[in-house]
């Protein structure tokens, strides 16, 4: 059975976060603003990256980066029929190196993602490209299950607290500032880009 266990890796692709969260009251804490280039790492279906849409407007720009193409072609079905212009919807392991300029995005999010990159040690190449893509002095937020018991999400073993992201974060050159509930399971943590950090040479 520990074996079993060992080889099992943590699986985050593709899942939707529309039963649990808010966006909007989720974004409204954040603080997106219009104008913003919102990066959604690990979207899912969208549901952040829709909402993002309208809080950017006309003026901002959406990346909706995710592995799962089943997800991804979800969301650019949506994005048609909408008539959206705002959302770039792409398959893009996060975990590699993201097809975006250096400094180009204000705000960096991830929902229920983070858990999973750390659990398969692959925090540190993402982590290492939110730092090379995110503007001095711009924002990452992360939304997460709490570390407590809850009837959904995943094994309280590998859930993180916000020191648990705090501390991972300091570590690419981003600092908290505030953590707040959204949602009877999850909080958000924001941090901002503060200083350039010797891990991002290793691009």
């Amino acid at each position: 059975m520990m074996v079993e266990n060992a080889e099992k890796r943590h699986e985050h692709h593709g899942r939707s976060s529309k039963g649990f969260l808010d966006a909007g009251e989720v974004l409204r804490y954040i603080g997106i603003n219009e104008g913003e280039r919102f990066l959604d790492l690990g979207c899912g279906d969208g549901h952040f990256s829709i909402a993002a849409s309208q809080a950017v407007g006309e003026d901002g720009l959406v990346y909706a980066f995710d592995v799962d193409e089943e997800s991804i072609a979800q969301l650019q079905r949506e994005i048609a029929e909408k008539k959206i212009a705002n959302i770039k919807a792409s398959v893009v392991d996060i975990t590699k190196k993201l097809p975006l300029a250096d400094e180009s995005i204000s705000l960096a999010f991830m929902s229920n993602v983070l858990h999973g990159l750390v659990e398969n040690n692959e925090a540190d190449s993402t982590l290492n490209e939110i730092t090379r893509v995110t503007a001095y002095n711009g924002k990452l937020a992360v939304v997460e299950f709490k570390k407590q018991e809850s009837p959904h999400g995943p094994p309280l073993s590998i859930r993180l607290s916000p020191e648990d992201v705090e501390t991972l974060a300091r570590g690419y050159g981003f600092s908290k500032e505030s953590v707040q509930e959204v949602g009877s399971h999850h909080y958000a943590i924001i941090l901002r880009k503060r200083w350039i950090t010797t891990a991002q040479s290793h691009n």
